[in-house]
């Protein structure tokens, strides 16, 4: 009988996405009536890397993504509709064809391989700590030191804040080895989430030995607003400005603390687990890194989670923070660290490092198509259309266009979801525009990293939210709405302080 039910379950939702599909793309192509015709001999190829402008028609793809995502929590279907809208307004009837280049053009994109490396790479080093019984021993090791809740959730804080060097790095290695001792206090995945995931990108953005730091200030020497020499130095500068990644990091230390409450979907989740409940919420099984979380592992020794996890920051940091240098040289540490001591063999470790892989499976398909989607709104230009929009308020008063650089920016973060692509399109613009206007160059360009963490940090399919989701096993939907108020908390009090530097500082 359920077996029938779901079949039918099934098949209404299939029915349900090709019916939205057919009306959703039949009215964009409808709407390209009122567009302008494109330009006469315009290619493809120059569309790709200006992008096309039609005004206000290029919010329609992101307002219909929010709207369908609240709707029916369906992230990956959103995700190709609003893309494939894109490309209809960009391509018109072309769009399919463009859709398979641009699908092409992503999957063969340098950071997207980076991002496959990298993440599936991270998914078999935690698989080999699990079977080794490393992440049991560390689980022990906390439960001896740390016999409250808030003790454990303070420990995944302070890892947190340790483990600065990636945020996926952060993510990954705290989400999975805390989640299973968070369980044994009954603490909601939503919450044991937004702990790990407030202290991933907002820690990475404000110390200078981070792949953030590193990729910014390329972009700062890029840009001319400074020498290679001098780049670090100008990231340094910034940190005092990143008023979301402060605001983040003192937020959730209050909420551990429950100075601050359990709000909205958290408060939920909280009383659900106190009601005997399921730590975490439906559907998170999907995500989950560790595949079948109810696996039972062998007990272990500490030495085989701190000397992989040890071997990852150090080779990552001498290697001129390279990450996908830092998990290829892990990965053989670990084979001769495991093997030789006979905890499994050479089979075996083969075998688990593909297990891990395909535990990334979905958080990877679901990045690749956020990816697509920045692809796709780029060619009609998205960002720039909303940018351009505030200019004559920027303009007419210089003093609050660090306010409004975060604003806007965050909210575009918010629907793009890629925090480092929000600042290789941004930085171009903002740079020259708070130079024009007389605004502090340092203000201006911490409140475009601000506004990357906070659209990253409360977006549904960011590599942020994903990787968290994954590694801590929350739906990552659920992640998302349920520590936007706490987010949103931190823009509050980040937009008071853009606005008071922005006068203070002119």
């Amino acid at each position: 009988m359920d077996t029938q039910l779901k079949t039918v379950n099934t098949k209404q939702s299939i029915i349900r996405f090709f019916l939205t599909a057919f009306f959703v793309l039949g009215g964009t192509l409808l709407i390209t009536a009122f567009l302008p015709p494109l330009p006469e001999g315009i290619t493809s190829e120059q569309i790709t890397e200006n992008g096309i402008s039609i005004g206000f028609f290029a919010l329609i793809p992101a307002l219909f993504l929010i709207v369908y995502i609240f709707t029916t929590k369906r992230i990956l279907e959103a995700l190709i509709l609003a893309t494939l809208m894109c490309f209809i307004f960009a391509d018109r009837t072309h769009f399919l064809s463009e859709f398979n280049t641009g699908l092409t053009s992503v999957m063969m994109d340098e950071d997207t391989g980076w991002l496959i490396i990298v993440c599936g790479l991270m998914g078999s080093i935690i698989k080999l700590i699990e079977k080794t019984g490393g992440s049991l021993a560390f689980g022990k090791f906390v439960a001896k030191h740390s016999k409250s809740r808030v003790g454990t959730l303070l420990w995944t804080y302070l890892l947190g804040i340790i483990i600065f060097i990636d945020d996926y790095l952060n993510s990954l290695t705290v989400g999975s080895c805390m989640a299973p001792i968070t369980d044994k206090h009954k603490v909601s995945r939503e919450e044991l989430t937004y702990i790990v995931d407030s202290t991933a990108a907002p820690i990475c953005v404000i110390l200078p030995i981070s792949t953030w730091a590193v990729f910014a200030s390329r972009l700062f020497v890029a840009n001319g607003l400074t020498t290679e020499e001098n780049s670090l130095l100008y990231f340094i500068k910034t940190i005092p400005f990143n008023f979301y990644a402060w605001a983040a990091l003192i937020i959730v230390l209050l909420f551990i603390l429950r100075v601050i409450p359990p709000i909205g979907r958290m408060k939920k989740a909280d009383n659900r687990v106190k009601n005997g409940g399921p730590v975490a919420p439906p559907g998170s099984e999907k995500i989950d890194i560790r595949g079948n979380s109810n696996e039972t592992y062998t007990d272990g020794k500490m030495i085989d989670f701190l000397l992989p996890i040890a071997c990852l920051v150090l080779a990552t940091i001498f290697s001129g923070i390279d990450m996908q240098k830092g998990v290829i040289i892990t990965l053989g540490f670990m084979f001769v660290l495991y093997v030789s001591r006979g905890l499994m063999t050479a089979q075996e470790f083969a075998d688990y490092c593909i297990e891990g892989l395909k535990n990334m499976l979905l958080p990877l398909i679901l990045m690749v198509l956020a990816f697509l989607f920045s692809y796709a709104s780029s060619r009609i230009q998205f960002t720039q259309t909303i940018i351009q929009g505030v200019l004559p308020v920027m303009e007419k008063i210089p003093q609050l266009m660090p306010l409004l650089i975060f604003v806007i920016l965050g909210i575009t973060e918010f629907i793009t979801g890629t925090n480092w692509g929000l600042y290789i399109i941004a930085l171009p613009i903002v740079i020259p525009l708070a130079q024009a206007v007389g605004v502090n160059p340092v203000l201006a360009v911490s409140a475009v990293l601000s506004a990357g963490v906070f659209g990253s940090h409360i977006c549904f399919y960011s590599d942020a939210t994903i990787i968290s989701s994954s590694a801590c096993g929350c739906d990552n939907f659920e992640h998302g709405i349920s520590q936007m108020p706490y987010g949103f908390i931190g823009a509050g009090i980040s937009m008071i302080l853009f606005t008071i530097a922005g006068f203070l500082m002119y």
